[in-house]
């Protein structure tokens, strides 16, 4: 049987509302997380540009769905069935901190 990485764990209920406490402006949807960043077009290219390129060293990937004046980040592991493990977490948090970089605010949904 394979080992499973300890951020590739299925994480409970209990550990997500923990660590969703630490990703302001997130919100679960089911067994993802979704986050809203208001910025303009092309802010948003260059904003997912920084997030691709982390993403590619960590080998973690979200959704993201650019329009006109926001871009929303969705994550969840799809190695582990499409459920959520600490990799999401730390993702939300690296994007949380590109998305203040390139002055995107948050959109409360």
């Amino acid at each position: 049987m394979a080992e499973v990485e300890e951020d590739a764990a299925v994480l409970g209920e209990f550990e997500i509302e923990v660590n969703l406490r630490d990703v302001p402006n997130w919100k679960r949807v089911g067994d993802s997380i979704t986050a809203t960043f208001r910025i303009r077009y092309h802010g948003g290219v260059a904003m997912i540009v920084h997030v691709a390129d982390v993403e590619r060293l960590i080998s973690h990937h979200a959704d993201i769905d650019l329009r006109w004046d926001h871009v929303r980040f969705t994550v969840t592991t799809h190695d582990a069935g499409h459920k959520l493990t600490l990799a999401d977490f730390d993702l939300a948090r690296r994007i949380n901190k590109i998305a203040a970089a390139h002055e995107a605010e948050p959109i409360e949904a």
